[in-house]
């Protein structure tokens, strides 16, 4: 298959693209429009394959994306294009609302028609956990029936989405799939998400911020088991169908925080001997901050026969070790991008 990537630069669409190239026979077609957090360095060990192409373009563009389809004839979409930072999203929902929904619309409108020529095309959707809105401290999952229930303009916005991509499947017979994932995490993580940050302010000497008393808890997908998962709906999953994708690795934050730590005590010690817990510093939370999420997974795995191969603890011992060995990516990010604190809605 030929493959169109969108956000293929970005965290998770990079993983994708690595994944694609070289652990499949299919072609990929990278469509991004490099905002701050695209980054075609991400992509830097496939980008020689004569099964790759990159197309620099706004999904909101219409023309370009007709434009791209045209030229490529396209088998499927995998579309990861999103503003997808939440405290990035209190401070300036527009951009989610235009990317998030105008950009999924477009995208959706133009494989609508271009479908009437090839009926079999696919338009696989991937979206989060945080649609589903909070969860109670209890066994409880987000399941593909759970209702929506999102908090933030983030959460808002790929709810929204994901219901425009469901209608085009119902109104047009488009076919369409819709992923939602829990945190992924793993090798080139924009240094603005949790983890990535823990781990360079922790080797800058600079304070580990967490949010309230870091009892948020999370499912944390380590990134590569995620691409495997979407490339596995992506070309084996039933149209029309939604699939739960989660890493079975429940954690507070402040656990997250504390593990990081605690690897880092290990493989990089302080001069001073000291832990890098001691560096940790708790900060007002932000608002409507949603407690937990939980993802069950079952059916993908029933169904596709996906699992997740790394635990948390091997995922993120691969993650820490993964900035230790390539600080050429993250340097130039980390100095760039650091900032006032966002996501205090004022």
């Amino acid at each position: 298959m030929k493959i169109i990537v969108t956000g293929g630069a970005g965290f998770i669409g990079s993983a994708v693209i690595r994944h694609l190239i070289k652990n499949t026979e299919h072609s990929v077609v990278c469509l991004d429009k490099l905002t701050y957090a695209g980054n075609l360095e991400t992509l830097k060990e496939v980008s020689d394959s004569d099964r790759y192409a990159f197309e620099q373009a706004d999904i909101c563009d219409r023309n370009a994306v007709e434009t791209i389809f045209k030229k490529h004839q396209p088998d499927a979409i995998m579309h990861l294009a999103a503003e997808s930072h939440v405290d990035r999203s209190i401070d300036g929902p527009a951009e989610f609302i235009q990317t998030n929904l105008v950009g999924t619309f477009t995208l959706l409108d133009v494989s609508r028609n271009y479908a009437k020529d090839k009926p079999d095309f696919r338009f696989h959707h991937i979206s989060t956990d945080e649609v589903y809105g909070d969860l109670p401290l209890d066994n409880s999952l987000f399941t593909e029936e759970t209702p929506y229930n999102p908090s933030s303009p983030y959460s808002a916005s790929k709810a929204g989405s994901d219901h425009l991509v469901r209608a085009w499947h119902r109104t047009f017979g488009l076919k369409t799939m819709v992923t939602n994932c829990s945190n992924n995490y793993g090798p080139y993580h924009f240094p603005e998400k949790l983890i990535p940050l823990v781990i360079l302010n922790a080797l800058e000497g600079k304070p580990l911020p967490v949010y309230g008393k870091g009892e948020q808890v999370r499912d944390w997908l380590f990134v590569e088991d995620h691409a495997r998962a979407l490339v596995k709906v992506c070309t084996e999953g039933v149209p029309g169908e939604t699939y739960n994708i989660g890493g079975h690795n429940e954690k507070q934050n402040i656990e997250v925080v504390k593990t990081i730590c605690s690897i880092l005590d290990e493989v990089r010690p302080r001069a001073d001997g000291k832990s890098y817990a001691e560096q940790i510093t708790f900060v007002a939370d932000r608002p409507g901050h949603d407690l937990r999420y939980a993802i069950d997974a079952s059916k993908i795995q029933r169904e596709l026969g996906w699992k997740p191969q790394e635990t948390f603890e091997t995922g993120m011992r691969k993650t820490v070790m993964w900035y230790l060995d390539n600080k050429w990516w993250w340097e130039p990010l980390y100095a760039k991008y650091q900032r006032k604190r966002l996501g205090l809605g004022k």
